[in-house]
């Protein structure tokens, strides 16, 4: 995204410290209030990563979900945030599946095959059922495809289909994309909202009303049932589905925006379950005894967005000494409640995934320590005349990962010389800080959670591109672009990631955002259900159908 987000993306943002609820945003929005975070030397094992939860032992009728706001919209092309995609991953299917351990399968496509580097040839399955009862063809994939580019649609997918100069039937279960150019991103995208594949007669049937009610005409393992707007939202099981059947005949999923409330319907049965858990919640959570707490491979990083280079930070020791200052592992443990770890990294290890041991080892390696050195930071403020200046960064009681991410850059510095202010937002204005530039006006900085969308660290370093969306300060680097482009346009993904190593080793000299923690996937479990995946795949993959009974 979002985040996006409690932050932010464009795509629209997806990103989340500013993540927010709206479409646009594609960060993650957790919000405040519950049981504090753990104390020192309090136990904290129960962080270790999981790779999956208990298959389920079988079939269940029902089991309630809790989310932490509704979304606008369900329309697939508008699904830029955890809410939306939470849900729409069980009702809409893309071309591709992004799998839980994160890795791309076919999807509604058999096959897709690149016979050369700017066309991309997608197969579709046989007898592929809709919710309306129509069967799919290659007319609904154009269609949907379309969809995403008509710019009356302001799609929050659009920029993944800027290289894109057509989306044309080539057989009745054949669709074949053009490309301006090699884009090895595009195919990875269509395993996302991206690759959405909608009956064209459906949408077409609800008009403007597509994606607030009515059905949405998708092909997952459930469809949409009763919205109660401002309440709940259901899924029922889709009997003609072509894939494996789901265990649950019915998903209800509670809006519960109260962090507190949402903590509490979890300790008391009210829901079964629930991703995007309360930082403070994690410890009260773990010792309750009444579920399971897990934590499993994420693709979150918590970073401080840099939205005016204009005066001080326009100075790369001035955000250098920022970084050197910061106390990431004090915010790792009170702002993240233990759960994550410190980093100096923009992106996730497990965005690397794809590529060879040694390229990961390039992209890390060469990253300066997460340790504060505050002595050289004063040194460096010194350096650059900075010592006294203003300024500004944005907090809001959204939740505490932006709240006492604010705060620590503000006692950084303090520390180092610096006048840094704090401007509160509130929870509901945060996200125009993605979307309105006068909202950013007199804002320095901003905490802001991203979440990559695809296992591709490019998917995040893109956005330090000249004129990229989520590029607030205008940071322009001449050679980042270049090696943007060249890492775009190779498909092979272990020669890709060494030109990404290169991005990352860039961006961590000059910090266009200042990384401060990875944040893995956390969800709850009560002792009812079982089967959920513990990664951030739930964002794409239909993870309900695999919940279940417990026992």
């Amino acid at each position: 995204m979002t985040t996006p987000p409690r932050t932010g993306r464009r795509r629209p943002p997806h990103r989340r410290g500013a993540a927010t609820t709206a479409a646009l945003a594609s960060a993650c929005l957790l919000a405040t209030a519950c049981a504090g975070p753990p104390r020192t030397g309090a136990d904290t094992s129960f962080f270790a990563l999981s790779a999956g939860t208990p298959r389920a032992a079988g079939a269940i009728d029902s089991f309630t979900w809790a989310v932490y706001a509704e979304p606008l919209t369900l329309d697939y092309t508008m699904a830029f945030d955890y809410p939306q995609n939470t849900i729409l991953s069980n009702v809409c299917e893309s071309l591709m599946r992004w799998t839980p351990g994160l890795t791309l399968e076919p999807g509604l496509a058999r096959k897709a095959s690149n016979p050369d580097p700017t066309t991309w040839v997608y197969d579709l399955r046989e007898g592929v059922r809709f919710h309306d009862g129509r069967t799919m063809n290659a007319d609904d994939v154009v269609f949907s495809l379309d969809r995403q580019m008509d710019p009356d649609n302001a799609a929050a997918w659009a920029q993944n289909f800027q290289n894109v100069s057509g989306v044309t039937k080539t057989g009745p279960l054949q669709v074949t994309v053009k490309l301006k150019k090699p884009d090895s991103q595009f195919p990875q995208y269509m395993a996302t909202a991206a690759g959405v594949v909608a009956s064209r007669a459906g949408v077409e049937k609800a008009g403007r009303n597509y994606g607030t009610s009515g059905g949405l005409a998708c092909t997952g393992p459930f469809e949409l049932g009763t919205w109660r707007k401002g309440q709940s939202l259901e899924l029922d099981r889709f009997n003609g589905y072509w894939g494996t059947r789901a265990k649950s005949g019915k998903v209800l999923f509670r809006f519960l925006t109260d962090a507190s409330a949402r903590t509490n319907a979890l300790l008391s049965g009210e829901a079964d379950g629930g991703y995007l858990i309360p930082t403070e919640s994690y410890a009260r959570l773990n010792r309750s005894g009444n579920g399971t707490l897990y934590f499993g491979e994420g693709l979150s990083t918590v970073n401080v967005n840099i939205t005016n280079m204009k005066g001080p930070l326009g100075d790369v020791r001035v955000r250098r000494a920022l970084s050197l200052a910061l106390d990431r592992s004090g915010f790792v443990t009170a702002g993240l409640g233990g759960g994550g770890s410190a980093t100096t990294s923009l992106t996730t290890r497990a965005a690397w995934a794809g590529s060879s041991k040694e390229v990961r080892k390039s992209a890390f390696d060469v990253l300066p320590p997460p340790a504060r050195d505050i002595a050289k930071a004063k040194a460096l403020i010194e350096e650059a005349g900075a010592t006294g200046a203003h300024l500004t960064v944005a907090t809001s009681s959204i939740g505490q990962d932006v709240s006492l991410l604010a705060t620590a850059v503000q006692a950084a510095g303090t520390q180092i010389g610096l006048n840094i202010r704090l401007r509160s937002i509130a929870p509901n204005a945060f996200s125009a800080l993605f979307t309105d530039p006068g909202a950013r006006d007199g804002i320095d900085m901003f905490p802001l959670t991203y979440y990559e969308s695809i296992t591709d660290p490019l998917d995040l370093l893109t956005n330090f591109r000249t004129g990229a969306y989520l590029n607030f300060a205008g940071y322009s680097d001449k050679r980042y672009d270049e090696l943007v482009d060249r890492a775009t346009a190779v498909y092979d993904p272990d020669r890709r990631m060494r030109i990404e190593a290169r991005l990352q080793q860039r961006a961590a000299e000059r910090l266009p955002w200042i990384p401060v923690a990875e944040w893995p996937t956390a969800v709850f479990l009560n002792k009812r259900i079982t089967g959920a995946p513990t990664s951030i795949a739930y964002m794409y993959y239909p993870w309900a159908a695999d919940v279940g009974a417990a026992t």
